[in-house]
């Protein structure tokens, strides 16, 4: 009797596994994004505010890493800073380009972008500072303010609502004013440290410019990304892989560390130069900086439900998420399916491998470190991953 209830039990558990299995087998890309941004702003949310907490679970001694100095970040911050923050109008722009959902324009127009005023900073020129403005003054970061430069334009590409192409020209006005002659050109970091012109802000303004060109038909934005674009090629590229270095001080030292944005971001700039003026050039540079970039930042092979593939290394995720978009840029292009198809298998098994019980993602692609804190910006970096593979 107990040997029959222990194959009843068996069969039961079995039933229900394969349910489980083949009701996430039914979800699609689209569904796993908006499950995923749920789960964010469950675990995110500030109550009666439009406002997010940077950690799950929340916590007051958190330091930020990523700022210019450690006197902003010893702050105990009740909010995100707004480069995580952003990423929530990255993720909901991404959602809204699969099929120009009305709800989701409606979620960015009376959630996102009442949030964002929040780190709006009236300095001249005006831009978004890293932290809220309410709070005491914080830096001003030139890649902080491009992302959303490019936010804003695709909003225009897509809604054509001129209010999106105001709001992106008056954030270039800003990014611009951290330019000058030193180093021959190129983009500052920080607007209160200007001791190094980095690839974060150079390779996504590139985009920005083509993404302004695109909206506007202006020449003269077509013009400033193709000398930002050589600009940063001459003085970034690693000429061995065609990959890019992270930064050059103004002693002309370069960091040498690879980071998958980076690259990512010369990618899509080099595909939307291809597209906009079909010089071959561009389109070379494109694959080559596609292979490289899927040989450095993939590991060999890996496998996962019987299918071997290339699986990501370990990064932030939003790092990821920004390098996808120059796959996808590409893949507009040549339709070449290989690297898209890798992100695919990867986004994948991450549904499967590194979602905890709360619906959000461990860091570790491997699966097999677990973490209790999870940084808003990865999960937010993971909507816009399945968002953009769902419009592909």
């Amino acid at each position: 009797m107990k040997q029959f209830l222990n194959v009843v039990l068996f069969c039961l558990v079995s039933v229900s596994f394969a349910s489980g299995q083949s009701e996430d087998v039914r979800l699609s890309f689209k569904d796993k994004a908006s499950i995923a941004l749920d789960s964010i702003y469950k675990h995110y949310g500030v109550k009666d505010q439009f406002l997010l907490r940077e950690n799950y679970p929340f916590d007051e001694s958190y330091q930020a890493s990523y700022l210019a100095g450690p006197d902003q970040a010893h702050r105990g911050n009740a909010y995100s800073y707004l480069w995580p923050f952003s990423g929530s109008l990255s993720a909901q722009v991404a959602r809204f380009e699969i099929d120009q959902d009305p709800t989701v324009l409606k979620e960015i127009r009376t959630k996102v972008l009442p949030g964002l005023a929040n780190y709006f900073d009236t300095r001249e020129p005006v831009g978004y500072a890293s932290y809220i403005n309410s709070a005491k003054q914080s830096d001003r970061f030139y890649d902080d303010n491009v992302w959303l430069g490019i936010d804003f334009s695709d909003l225009y590409l897509q809604t054509k609502d001129k209010a999106y192409l105001a709001k992106a020209e008056e954030i270039w006005q800003f990014v611009e004013s951290g330019m000058d002659d030193k180093l021959g050109g190129g983009i500052y970091w920080c607007e209160q440290k200007k001791e190094s012109k980095n690839t974060c802000s150079n390779a996504p303004g590139v985009v920005f410019l083509l993404k302004l060109y695109q909206g506007t038909k202006n020449k003269v934005y077509l013009e400033k990304a193709i000398s930002l674009y050589d600009w940063t090629k001459s003085n970034l590229q690693d000429g061995q892989d065609h990959l890019y270095f992270d930064n050059i001080s103004l002693t002309g030292k370069i960091g040498r560390a690879k980071y998958p944005y980076n690259s990512g971001q010369m990618l899509q700039s080099a595909a939307l130069l291809y597209t906009l003026t079909k010089e071959s050039k561009y389109l070379k540079d494109a694959q080559e900086i596609a292979a490289s970039a899927h040989d450095y930042f993939f590991h060999e092979k890996s496998l996962h439900d019987g299918v071997q593939f290339k699986l990501l290394k370990n990064s932030d995720a939003w790092f990821i998420a920004v390098m996808l978009r120059g796959f996808a840029e590409l893949y507009h292009i040549d339709k070449n399916p290989v690297y898209i198809d890798s992100f695919k298998e990867n986004l994948s098994y991450a549904w499967s491998n590194l979602k905890d019980e709360q619906g959000l993602f461990n860091k570790d692609w491997t699966g097999q470190k677990k973490s209790d804190k999870k940084w808003l910006l990865d999960q937010l970096a993971m909507v816009e991953m399945y968002a953009r593979l769902a419009s592909l």
